[in-house]
């Protein structure tokens, strides 16, 4: 069964430990996985398989630099994630002008009937 690109990082992400990790990678741009591993009550072995999940599905380069593997983020697969979930904002603006809206008609009619209730009781 072969799985693509976008499915692989859906799947990667899924995850908080791993969002965890990215969101690290975002802050220090690179780190190995010693240093990875720090906040997380998770061995240095189990950090590397998270990483190396992250790594399979393009979110992260390692390189190596003398006995140091460091990690970077890589952000194109966040883009392709960006990219289809692009399709589904439109919907999501559509609901929420209709929203603003109702909200807007309802804000009217309440301060008409608030103006109303006050002349009666003058």
């Amino acid at each position: 069964m072969t799985t693509d690109a976008l499915s692989r990082t859906f799947q990667a992400l899924a995850d908080p430990t791993r969002r965890s990790i990215l969101a690290r990678l975002r802050e220090v741009g690179e780190a190995s996985v010693a240093e990875l591993a720090v906040p997380f009550d998770l061995t240095q072995r189990a950090i590397s398989k998270h990483v190396g999940v992250l790594e399979e599905a393009g979110l992260v380069s390692r390189s190596r630099d003398a006995q140091r593997r460091p990690s970077r983020l890589r952000v194109e697969p966040l883009t392709e994630v960006d990219r289809w979930l692009e399709e589904y904002r439109g919907i999501w603006d559509e609901r929420f002008a209709a929203l603003r809206e109702e909200l807007a008609r309802d804000d009217v009619a309440n301060h008409t009937e608030h103006a109303a209730d006050e002349g009666k009781t003058s």
